[in-house]
Order: structure tokens, then C-alpha cells, then sequence
């Protein structure tokens, strides 16, 4: 009877008429056909083919090819093995739906039309059931196939050595186990949907199952299958439940006065767990239900079991916990919730790695006595190593003044390091002077990536002074660079700016760089890159990179090298995709050799009642730009740690990864899964060592953190009455946070300055200062990674960033200065650096440098200081002439001691002559500057006379107005006005 339905006629009938042939095509057409159509697929091979193999040759050629063969055998694996099960599951399920189809009976209307369906697809039903299997095993594997990280984790997993307070697991079952539980758990559901669909589809389509035909819907045969998947299911849901238990300890959910919350609450411990193990139970026995339906061929008991375990869910798993938190909780939630509080807190500080900061109560005092001045004074120039030099505004300065070519340029934001000048450390401001294939002359394919191939020499800068004119105090300048360096590879292939690809060290010379005897040629020494030597190399990245002149340009030969992948977090990122990268590699000259400097963290989402937070979010400031990017801008995460520093040579390209934190469980599980990639730390050299330094961007999600969680009382916690936030730049109009700041300072409880990372902290909603926080960030201190936070009281407030900022802006005079400086030489800008803050003497010293952009400059230059200390402001030309203004103490330029407490010292400049003459001076200077860069001699010359009579006229004035006030002695010297930036900026040129 079988045989005969695949005999039936077709009886949907159709068109008739006479047939028209058709003539085949003629052989030679067929021919070329077939030929097109090979020729077409060896071609999509080979362009996949050119993907893997140049992935291959790059991994080899930075010595991590394990990294590349351990990453794809992996995945290549959980591709196999579960689209394999995927497709046995459903290709099986299909086979037995079919093999259990009942034998034909009397021909219904739902029949008829299901048999035209089945007669089409007689003839291929083992090609239907292959590619229906293959489709499934497919898309199952690719998903499989994303899961590398899970497996590596959960095959590779360390202890923690430490346990929740709930369930009392290791914190690896959540970390490394509960993901890969809870992959298994959804891959068994898609398993048991898709079969549990297929098994239907064909039941019906051979009439096991019936939709309108009378009598009964569905075969016994068909009911015992469909009630065993079904069965199979509703176990994989009781499995579900048990592990949804675990999962409350890392569940996210909201908790009122809070901005986020992980881990159980009351009602989870009290309402959602015990109900997750009834809703267990009911699901095991709902399975059973189904299971018996293979002995009792009624899908009766096992609808009432499933309507029951919904029912419950709803009820137990839904409606109960509402009750409890409505009624229980909320009348008195801050009781309730405490104890769940504190192990919220505890867990998140130790995920953070900030349990040990250390909080204290500082007075930030706003007077300053008489008897303290001396000290202040004297203190203040022990206490840190105050940084003039911006590094996020003087790159413009860089660029002007040691860009030397236009194919040259500096990254807009420049880096902070140390160097030792004499046996003393000194804080210095560094940038490399990398590539800019933007500034290349003449555009063309050889130039851009044969002749332009690198950048040249590292730049610094003192950190804490300037020169007379403002600029930046170089210590290491010129092209070659000389300076306090030394002698080292000057040349940079490897640069955060160096995006695109070069061929070297093949027949085309490549420009080494230029100076006034010419152009000097070179070619590249080392052996990183891939050699193109070999026509199939050569071929697949002519594929890869889509230019076919890397196939056949005579510029490539023997020994010629393609070096790409070549900005820092690119490479280490490629050779250690388990680690998340921080935003900002910084340069430093290490033994001879420039080496770019990458942090990198291990994370994970799975630390059990640690709240979360979003990567991109918290590490986002006042300078994020897309050079500046966290890797992984949105991952969430609730567990992070420093673990790993790498260096990337910038002349060979060299990947060295050292363990950093050698206690963290993660990266001792990732060594595992990739033995040999990291080396010890013990392997980091000691030059090495004198350049590492705390993060930035831990040290920003710590802070983030910290603005919550400095709180460790539960009651406290709840209220929110002791939240800070962190405060907006107030140097700059975009509302962004302000950033953290590198300075070497000393801290109360420090005896000498140490290389710190420093920032403030409001309390929320506010302005003034609620705390100042600053880590140990010199990586050969003892006290390397101590978190210091000084709180300030909350009676008696302490101005924050943005006050004195304020304060600044209203203060009339100097306001008055300001826009002097505005005035001098046209239009000119004035831009604000870093607002320093420095913890003295029980009260808090700001101190900002001021910078303006002269009309017809693009570069900005140091002008003046801003200092503040409590209810005292000054602002002059120098740090020391405004701390002595601050402190009362005497000038240390000038020798020359202050007015005595009380009195006021006439000053000769507020003479209408002297203001005239001095307005004029500072005209006819600006006038000779720009003379001087338009080469304007005879222009300068005029320039100069007229400055030198503005001088004469106010020297004779200052005078005058100086014997009528009783000041003989004529000392041009004492004037302190507002004009004394302009007095100063004459001298220079005259």
C-alpha cells in the first residue's frame, strides 16, 4: 500500500497542449560553460583560501602561530562535533517520523491535497533529508563555533579558592562552568525545538498526524514520538530551573537608591529560589508525564502535568514574589535588603581589586594664617612635581616646532613618563614622530607604501617648566633626535597613526629621512613581516589587500617584506584576543629600542553578586577620542584586573606579553588554554620596569566604582546620602568627565613623591569637592596599585574643580588679564590645561596653566599660571611668582620682598602714560612677530624702533610716577600689573 501512494497520479491536473523541443546547446557552448563555471569556483575558493593563508602567515611571523592553531582547531572543533549533533538529532528525528507513517487508508480531503506534496518529493526524499540536516548542522556549528571562548574557559578553569555567600561554589562554577552549562542548556532546547518541528512536519505530511480528518488526530506511533521530544524538552526546562537558582547570584536587577544591582535580593533568596526548585520538581515530573505517554498512547495526563507547570510558574514563579516584595519588602526595604547589601559590596570591591582603598578624612582647610605661609610656601614646592606642560594641549607646539616634514606628525594627546636626568627622576612629556601618509607629497602606490614607510624619533619635554617664550623645555629634539635619550633605533614602522601596509627591504630604497644635505636612503633590516619572495604569498594578499600590482610590480623581489597590523593594540589584541586592551598605549625608550607599552585586563561578566558595569561608559572622558577607544567599548563587566603588560617594538614589531598580576585565576586560565604566549614577570627587565605605570583606564572604572562603594555600611549605602560622581572637565565646554591625571606627588601619609595617578571626585548633584583620590601608579613602589582617597567634610565644604574654575573666570582682574592676553598680537585664543589638584598642609592647591594661541599660530604657548589655594587666587607668568603671590612668600625671580601684611604698594602702572606706552610696546612686539615669520625684514626693523620707544616712553612714565610716589629708586622691576605678560614677552625681542 506504501508502493501505491507513490503511484498515484497526480490530480491537480494542468495545462495541455503540444510540447515545444527545446534544442540543446551545442558542445562547444557546454564546453565553455563548464570551464566558466570551474573557473569561477576555484576562484571563490582561492579568495577564501587567501584569507586563511595570509592569517597564517602573519600569526607566523610574530611567533604566536600557536595562538592561530589552538583559536581555529578549537573552533573548527565545536563546528564539527555540534553541527554533527544538530544534524544527527534532526536527521534522525526526521528518518524515525517517517519510518513510523502509517499505511494508507482511505483517502481523505487532507490527504488528497498532502499527496501531490509527497509524490514530489518521493523521488528525493534522501536528498531532502540531507540538505534539511546539512542546513541545520550548518547554522548550529557557525554558532558552536563563537563559543571558542566558553570552551577554553571551562576546559582550562582555575580555582578561585574563594566562595559565594550563597550556594557556597567556587566563584570558577560561575565564571568558567555555569556559561558553558548554560550553551549545553540553550543548544539542547534549538536540538529539541527543531527536532520536535521536523518530527511533526513529516507525521503529518504522511498522515500520522491529522488536522480535519475524523476520528483520531494522531497516530499512536506519531503520539509516542512527539510525547518523547516533548518530554525531552519540559526535562531540559526542569534542568533550566536548577540552574536558574545559581543564576540569581549573578543576575542583574534593579534595587531602589541604587544605579545598578548583581546578585540576590530578599525576595530572591526568599521567593525566587525556593520557588526555581518547585517549578525543578513539577518539570521533572511533567517530563516524566510525557515519557509514560510511549505505555498509555493518551497525550491526556501529560497536558494537564504541562498546564500545571505553567499554572505554577505563573503563580509560584511570577505572582509569589511580587507578594513578597510588595508586602514584606517594601515597608521596610533598607532591613530587609542589608545583609544582601553587604555582600553586594564586598564582592564588588574585591572584583574591582579596590577592598584595600584606603579612606580617610582629610580637613581641606580654606585659611591661610600667618604663621603657616613660610611652611605653605616651602611645602609647596616639595609636595609634587606641578606639570606646566599639557599633554593634552601642546601637541599642535610639537607638531610646529619637531614635525621638521609635513609626512611627519605627533598623536593628538601626548603621554607622561619618567626619565632620569642625573640620577633624579623628572616627569616628562613624550610623543613619537610617526608617519602621516596624508602629508606625502606626491600620491601615489610606490610612495605610499614603498618609499614612506616610517616615522623618526622620539620627542620629550620637561613636564614641570617651559621656556622664556612658553614653549616646550625639549630635552630630546631634532631629526635625528639628540638629547638625554642617548643613542637608540630612532625608526618607527610600528606607531598608534602607522594604519597602513608597507613593502620593504626589497629592490625599492625607502626614505629614511630628510635634512639639508638631502635625502638619505634606507632599507629595512629585520625579519618581522611576511616575506612576498614566494608568487603564491604574493598572490594572496594581492587578493586579500584587493591591489593586483603586489602580484606583478617589479618593486618586489628578494627579500621584500609586507609589514601590516601595525598599531600596537592591533598587534597585541591579534595575538591575545582574550584580553581586553586599554585605550592608551604609551611610548618609552627601553634598552636602546622605542617600545610601545599596551595594558591589558582579563575580565569576566560571571563574578557572583558584583555589580556591573559598561567598559565604554566608564573609561569615556574629557579626551576619549577615537584614538583613545577602550577595546570593547560595550562589554559588560563585573570582575577586571591589570594582568598582563605588553610591549610592541616600533621598529621590528616584536609582541612580548608579561603577567602582571599573578594571582588572577582568569589569566592563569587563559595560560592554560594558550601555554607559552605569556611570558613571566620576572622576565620584564629592569628599564622595562622603570616605564610601567597604573592604567588609565582601570584606574577610571575603579573610580566610577569607588563613587559608590567607598560607602561599606549597608544602611549608608541604601540612603545614598555619601554618593560622589565623577565632575566634568571644567577646562573645556563639552560636558565630559574630567580626566585623571599623572603627576608625582606625595600624599599625607608619604614622606616623598611618588609617581601618581591623581583625580576628584563631587558629592552627587553638587560642585564642591567631596574627595581626592590618587594611586600609587610607579610600578618599582612598594606601594604600587594603593588607592589613597582623602574625603573632605561635608560641614564646612571645600571648592571643587568647577568653583574654582568659576572663580577664576569672575575674578575681575584677572579677567582683565585675560583678555590682554586675548588682545596680544590680534585675536588670540586662550586655552586652559590641566587643572592640577595637589592635597597640602591639610587644604587642597589647584594649579592650571594657561595657554594662548597667538593669530596667525596654530600652536599654543604657556603663558600664565593659575594658582589657588582655599580663598586665595593668583595668576602671573610663573609657578613660583604665583605661589609666592598665594603664600605671601618671597619671589624667587625677583628676590625682591612683598609688601608688608596690610599695606599697598602704589603701583607706577596704573599711570594713564605708562598703560599707553606699555599697550603700544605690546603692539609693536606683535607686530615684529609676525614680521619675523613672514620674513619681513623691513617690516621687523620698524617693528623693533617702535618697541624700543614704546619701552623708553614707559620707562620714563614708570619713573615719574614712581618719585611721585615716594619710590626713588626707579625699579622698573616692581611692576606686577596685569601688562607684565607683555613687559615679558618684549624683552625676548627686543
Amino acid at each position: 500500500m506504501r508502493t501505491l501512494a507513490f503511484q498515484m497520479p497526480d490530480r491537480g491536473g494542468g495545462p495541455t497542449g503540444p510540447r515545444i523541443r527545446v534544442g540543446r546547446p551545442s558542445r562547444r557552448i557546454r564546453t565553455l560553460l563548464t570551464t566558466l563555471g570551474v573557473l569561477a569556483a576555484l576562484a571563490m575558493l582561492f579568495v577564501m583560501f587567501a584569507g586563511f593563508w595570509t592569517d597564517w602567515l602573519w600569526y607566523r611571523s610574530v611567533n604566536y602561530s600557536s595562538v592561530f592553531t589552538t583559536t581555529l582547531g578549537t573552533k573548527i572543533g565545536l563546528f564539527a562535533v555540534f553541527g554533527l549533533l544538530m544534524a544527527l538529532a534532526v536527521g534522525i528525528n526526521i528518518w524515525l517520523a517517517h519510518r513510523l507513517r502509517p499505511p494508507l487508508s482511505a483517502m481523505s480531503m487532507e490527504q488528497q491535497s498532502l499527496d501531490r506534496y509527497r509524490m514530489s518529493i518521493a523521488p528525493y526524499k534522501k536528498w531532502v533529508l540531507l540538505a534539511v540536516t546539512a542546513l541545520v548542522g550548518l547554522v548550529a556549528g557557525a554558532s558552536a563555533a563563537g563559543q571558542w571562548r566558553t570552551w577554553l574557559q571551562w576546559i582550562n578553569g582555575v580555582s578561585f579558592h574563594q566562595k559565594d555567600p550563597q550556594f557556597h561554589k567556587d566563584i570558577s562554577f560561575y565564571t568558567f562552568d555555569l556559561p558553558w552549562y548554560r550553551f549545553l542548556l540553550s543548544f539542547g532546547f534549538a536540538a529539541a525545538v527543531l527536532s520536535l518541528i521536523a518530527a511533526a512536519l513529516v507525521h503529518y505530511l504522511y498522515g500520522g498526524l491529522r488536522l480535519t480528518s475524523p476520528g483520531h488526530r494522531a497516530t499512536a506511533a506519531a503520539t509516542g514520538h512527539l510525547s518523547v521530544l516533548l518530554g525531552l524538552f519540559v526535562g531540559l526546562k526542569a534542568i533550566a530551573y536548577w540552574l536558574d537558582r545559581y543564576g540569581l547570584a549573578v543576575k542583574s536587577s534593579g534595587l531602589k537608591s541604587t544605579d545598578g544591582w548583581t546578585g540576590l535580593r530578599y525576595v530572591d533568596a526568599n521567593a525566587y529560589l525556593p520557588a526555581k526548585t518547585i517549578l525543578f520538581i513539577i518539570a521533572l515530573i511533567c517530563a516524566v508525564l510525557f515519557f509514560a505517554t510511549l505505555w498509555r498512547r493518551t497525550w491526556q495526563l501529560p497536558v494537564i502535568g504541562f498546564g500545571l507547570m505553567v499554572l505554577s510558574a505563573v503563580l509560584i514563579g511570577g505572582l509569589y514574589p511580587a507578594i513578597v516584595q510588595k508586602f514584606q519588602v517594601q515597608p521596610n526595604e533598607q532591613a530587609k535588603e542589608a545583609p544582601y547589601i553587604k555582600k553586594n559590596i564586598t564582592a564588588t570591591r574585591e572584583a574591582y581589586g579596590i577592598d584595600d582603598a584606603d579612606v580617610k578624612d582629610y580637613p581641606g582647610r580654606n585659611d591661610v594664617s600667618d604663621k603657616d605661609k613660610e611652611k605653605l610656601r616651602a611645602d609647596a614646592n616639595t609636595t609634587a612635581s606641578l606639570r606646566l606642560l599639557d599633554p593634552n594641549i601642546v601637541s599642535p607646539t610639537f607638531q610646529q616646532k619637531q614635525q621638521v616634514k609635513g609626512y611627519y606628525q605627533f598623536p593628538s594627546t601626548l603621554d607622561v613618563d619618567r626619565y632620569k636626568k642625573d640620577g633624579k627622576e623628572q616627569d616628562t612629556v613624550i610623543g613619537l614622530r610617526e608617519l602621516n601618509i596624508k602629508g606625502i607629497p606626491e600620491r601615489n602606490w610606490i610612495n605610499d607604501h614603498f618609499k614612506y614607510t616610517h616615522g623618526y624619533g622620539a620627542i620629550t619635554a620637561k613636564g614641570t617648566s617651559v621656556t622664556s617664550e612658553g614653549e616646550p623645555d625639549f630635552t630630546e629634539n631634532s631629526l635625528p633626535t639628540t638629547g638625554d635619550l642617548g643613542s637608540y633605533e630612532q625608526r618607527v614602522y610600528f606607531g598608534e597613526k602607522t594604519t597602513q601596509y608597507s613593502i620593504v627591504g626589497g629592490p625599492q630604497k625607502e626614505l629614511d629621512y630628510s635634512s639639508d644635505k638631502g635625502e638619505k636612503s634606507y632599507s629595512y633590516q629585520a625579519k618581522s613581516g611576511v616575506s612576498l619572495a614566494n608568487p603564491v604569498n604574493r598572490a594572496a594578499y594581492a587578493v586579500a589587500f584587493g591591489e593586483p600590482q603586489i602580484l606583478y610590480s617589479g618593486a618586489i623581489g628578494e627579500g621584500s617584506r609586507i609589514l601590516y597590523n601595525r598599531t600596537p593594540k592591533e598587534r597585541v589584541e591579534a595575538v591575545a584576543p582574550w584580553l581586553t586592551i586599554d585605550g592608551d598605549a604609551y611610548p618609552a625608550v627601553v634598552g636602546g629600542r622605542i617600545q610601545w607599552i599596551v595594558d591589558a585586563y582579563t575580565t569576566t561578566n560571571g563574578y557572583p553578586y558584583a555589580s556591573r558595569t559598561t567598559l565604554g561608559d566608564t573609561t569615556a572622558d574629557s579626551l576619549t577620542t577615537g584614538q583613545r577607544a577602550v577595546v570593547a567599548q560595550q562589554n559588560q563587566v563585573n570582575y577586571i584586573r591589570n594582568s598582563v603588560k605588553a610591549t610592541v617594538d616600533a621598529y621590528d614589531g616584536t609582541v612580548k606579553l608579561y603577567q602582571w598580576d599573578e594571582k588572577d585565576p582568569v589569566l592563569k586560565t587563559w595560560m592554560k588554554a594558550f601555554p607559552g604566549t605569556v611570558k613571566a614577570k620576572s622576565a620584564i627587565s629592569s628599564d622595562l620596569m622603570d616605564h610601567l605605570r597604573y592604567p588609565q583606564d582601570l584606574f577610571k572604572v575603579q573610580r566610577e566604582l569607588l563613587t559608590r562603594y567607598h560607602v561599606t555600611n549597608p544602611g549608608t549605602f541604601y540612603t545614598g546620602s555619601e554618593r560622589w560622581e565623577v565632575p566634568d572637565d571644567p577646562t573645556t565646554k563639552k560636558g565630559n568627565a574630567v580626566p585623571p591625571y599623572y603627576l608625582s606627588m606625595k600624599m599625607p601619609d608619604q614622606t616623598a613623591q611618588t609617581f601618581s595617578l591623581t583625580t576628584t571626585l563631587t558629592p552627587k548633584a553638587r560642585e564642591n569637592l567631596g574627595a581626592f583620590m590618587a594611586v600609587d601608579a610607579d610600578a618599582k613602589s612598594p606601594g604600587y596599585g594603593k588607592i589613597r582617597i582623602l574625603k573632605m567634610p561635608s560641614d564646612n565644604p571645600v571648592s571643587g574643580p568647577q568653583q574654582v574654575q568659576s572663580n577664576f573666570n569672575s575674578d575681575t582682574k584677572i579677567a582683565e588679564k585675560i583678555n590682554l592676553l586675548k588682545r596680544m598680537g590680534g585675536d588670540s585664543e586662550v586655552e586652559y590645561g590641566n587643572l592640577l589638584t595637589v592635597p597640602l598642609d591639610g587644604g587642597l592647591l589647584y594649579v592650571e596653566p594657561v595657554y594662548v594661541r597667538g593669530a596667525g599660530t596654530n600652536y599654543p604657548l604657556l603663558r600664565k599660571v593659575l594658582v589657588t589655594y582655599g580663598k586665595r587666587t593668583a595668576f602671573e607668568d610663573t609657578l613660583q611668582a604665583a605661589l609666592d603671590e598665594v603664600f605671601g612668600g618671597k619671589a624667587a625671580d625677583t628676590g625682591t620682598k612683598p609688601p608688608a601684611e596690610g599695606t599697598q604698594k602704589p603701583s607706577p602702572v596704573q599711570d594713564p602714560t605708562v598703560k599707553q606706552a606699555l599697550k603700544d610696546a605690546q603692539d609693536a612686539f606683535a607686530a615684529s612677530q609676525k614680521a619675523l615669520e613672514d620674513k619681513n625684514w623691513a617690516e621687523y626693523g620698524k617693528a623693533q624702533n617702535a618697541l624700543k620707544d614704546a619701552l623708553d616712553r614707559a620707562a620714563k612714565a614708570e619713573a615719574k610716577a614712581a618719585e611721585k610716589s615716594g619710590d626713588k629708586s626707579g625699579d622698573k622691576s616692581s611692576d606686577k600689573g596685569g601688562d607684565k605678560g607683555a613687559d615679558q614677552n618684549a624683552k625676548p625681542a627686543s
